[in-house]
């Protein structure tokens, strides 16, 4: 149960911090049609990852709920990603990889346009 406390404060800090960097990088570089809030949001969110998976690695503890599962997987579900694509690579699962990458887009956007049709007809 303690836990899943962490994860809600982190989550919720994090979703927050998501909409206030994006829509500030999004206005700092306003570079047309190229969404860089979420861009930014992304890049910081795997950065933040790597350093507290890095460190958790070392310390176990409570915190690393609030802070992996909670904030970072609030602030983006791409780092996440990311960090599972780390392990991939790390582990030497190359095909697995390649498979996660490639089916997360292409699926994911698949979805997407599923998602518009459905509530088109």
């Amino acid at each position: 149960m303690k836990a899943l406390i962490y994860i809600f404060i982190g989550g919720g800090l994090g979703s927050v911090m998501r909409f206030l960097i994006s829509n500030f990088s999004q206005k700092l570089w306003n570079i047309k049609g190229f969404p860089f809030g979420t861009f930014t949001v992304n890049i910081v969110g795997c950065f933040l990852i790597g350093l507290a998976s890095a460190y958790f690695l070392k310390v176990d503890n409570y915190l690393k709920f609030l802070i992996i599962t909670g904030f970072c997987g609030g602030f983006t579900t791409f780092s996440a990603f990311s960090i599972e694509n780390y392990t991939l690579w790390q582990e030497g699962n190359y095909g697995i990889l390649a498979l996660y990458v490639g089916l997360s887009i292409l699926i994911g956007i698949l979805a997407i346009f599923l998602g518009f049709w459905v509530l088109k007809n």
